[in-house]
């Protein structure tokens, strides 16, 4: 089955008529996307800028401990409630190319994401004077793609 087809099925399915067919459903998973957008880009946002370098008199570790769990939880909440929001449309989504790029700058930011927890792991500690470049220009990519992300997102609806 090709991903069009299962987009279709998808979409035919029990899950895709009550996300179209209740009164309360669509809304309610568009409220929780924008609640994990929100947590995200919060979240990581702030430790991105940190390692960017702003507020540099704020200690990295123990914000990016209290905020990376924060924006985790967004990416949660995002995948569950993008997918209900997918079952809905899903065979008009798979010909959007704003949403394929959506599709593929998440993959993008999540592979990053990874790289960066991979290029972090034991060393935040030691970044308060400074991350290396690798990390910056991580961090930068990170805010670049999530708010990306966000826009495609918006633009979906208008095209």
């Amino acid at each position: 089955m090709d991903l069009l087809a299962a987009a279709q099925a998808l979409e035919a399915s029990a899950l895709g008529e009550w996300m179209r067919g209740s009164p309360v459903a669509y809304p309610a998973a568009n409220l929780v996307h924008i609640l994990g957008l929100v947590m995200l880009v919060g979240g990581i946002g702030i430790v991105d800028l940190r390692l960017a370098g702003l507020g540099q008199r704020i200690p990295l570790a123990p914000l990016a401990h209290v905020l990376t769990p924060i924006a985790i939880t967004g990416v949660i909440l995002l995948l569950v409630s993008g997918f209900l929001l997918f079952a809905a449309d899903a065979g008009p989504l798979m010909k959007s190319a704003v949403f394929l790029r959506k599709m593929v700058l998440i993959a993008i930011a999540l592979v990053n994401a990874l790289a960066f927890q991979a290029l972090s792991r034991g060393r935040i500690d030691a970044w308060d004077e400074g991350p290396p470049i690798a990390a910056r220009v991580m961090a930068l990519l990170s805010l670049l793609l999530w708010l990306t992300i966000a826009t495609f997102g918006r633009l979906i609806a208008y095209t």
